[in-house]
């Protein structure tokens, strides 16, 4: 017998059981290098997640970006931030533990007022929801009081709160055509902006935000990847500069690249993005070649295994997200507007339990 000891609880677990549980990581975790010694190193933790999950009734979500073993060996869904929250709302869970930044909690907070939304790593952050506040939102209007105000989903509850319509790095596009306005004034992203700029007739206007990620790739750095590996595939981020876009062989958010790897027959591809998706790709296409071209976001490797196995035992109360109901409804019409406009109503389930979200 083993016991695994944490702030909370003590449990113990029968050798076979763990065995059985380190055989399931290696499996899901060798692709990205991990060893079966590592994987029964965390087996006892994750075993003890797995029963705190089913005692408290929760739904772990695990961002693309989130390290191998949170998205393989505790989450229930795995995927993009407004797909995780859409899919933990279809659920019966009464507790979400969100696996990513805060904002993506907080979206989380939005679609499920009646769960409980607990954030492992509370300093986990984003460059880009932290470039803007509501006071700035209301000051954009003012200087533009003809033009409709998107905003990408990687924006605070406060910033959707006074924003017309939400969408995401897949929908921009699609969203952005069929408001009716001519004029759209785009934020946080001005990279976004720039590329959502060459894709429609509207007229965007920019804020000036970036990801601390994404604006690390240069169009030099990609002329380099790309003559050291001409056979490969690009797919870039949207966040990403305009130059590099214009070099992708897709652009496009996290959801976009996993489709495109699974529909494509190439066998070699560049993943300009932050690199926890490039270990999921590695997981999941084990025939596929992924090169080294992404940057580590320093906010999305603050959660542990560690932290949500505290979070289940005794969440502390700057764990638990909190949004004033004024501001969540607002909120909600600007995701739901997001919604009606791409055909994805209230209702509709986005994956099952282990699967892409």
């Amino acid at each position: 017998m083993v016991t695994s000891t944490s702030a909370g609880t003590a449990a113990t677990f029968p050798k076979e059981a763990l065995d059985r549980e380190a055989e399931r990581l290696e499996k899901a975790l060798r692709g990205v290098g991990w060893s079966r010694w590592e994987c029964a190193l965390i087996a006892p933790l994750t075993l003890e997640i797995a029963r705190l999950k089913r005692e408290r009734n929760a739904v772990i979500l695990a961002h693309s970006y989130q390290t191998p073993d949170i998205v393989y060996g505790v989450a229930d869904f795995r995927g993009d931030s407004l797909g995780l929250s859409i899919a933990a709302r279809d659920t019966d869970a009464d507790v979400i533990v969100f696996c990513g930044v805060r904002f993506m909690a907080e979206t989380a907070k939005i679609l499920s007022p009646a769960k409980t939304v607990l954030l492992p790593a509370v300093d986990a952050g984003c460059s880009l929801s932290e470039s803007i506040t509501a006071g700035d939102v209301r000051r954009l209007r003012r200087e533009h009081p003809d033009a409709a105000v998107v905003c990408y989903v990687n924006t605070d509850a406060a910033v959707k709160a006074e924003c017309d319509c939400c969408v995401t790095s897949a929908n921009a596009v699609e969203v952005v055509e069929k408001l009716p306005a001519k004029k759209i004034v785009f934020l946080p992203d001005r990279h976004m902006a720039a590329n959502l700029k060459t894709m429609t007739s509207k007229t965007i206007i920019p804020y000036h935000g970036t990801c601390m990620v994404h604006d690390q790739f240069t169009l030099e750095k990609a002329l380099a990847w790309k003559s050291k590996h001409p056979q490969a595939r690009m797919l870039v981020h949207t966040e990403t500069h305009p130059d590099v876009v214009k070099l992708a062989d897709l652009a496009g958010g996290t959801s976009d690249m996993v489709d495109y790897v699974k529909r494509s027959d190439a066998r070699e591809f560049m993943l300009v993005t932050e690199c926890g998706l490039s270990d999921r790709m590695r997981v999941e296409f084990p025939g596929k070649t992924f090169v080294g071209t992404c940057a580590l976001c320093p906010h999305m490797k603050r959660t542990g295994l560690d932290k949500v196995l505290q979070v289940l035992e005794a969440p502390r109360p700057d764990q638990a997200i909190e949004i004033p109901e004024d501001v969540r409804v607002r909120a909600l019409r600007a995701v739901e507007r997001m919604l009606e406009l791409t055909g994805k109503g209230k209702g509709e389930r986005t994956a099952a339990p282990g699967r892409e979200a």
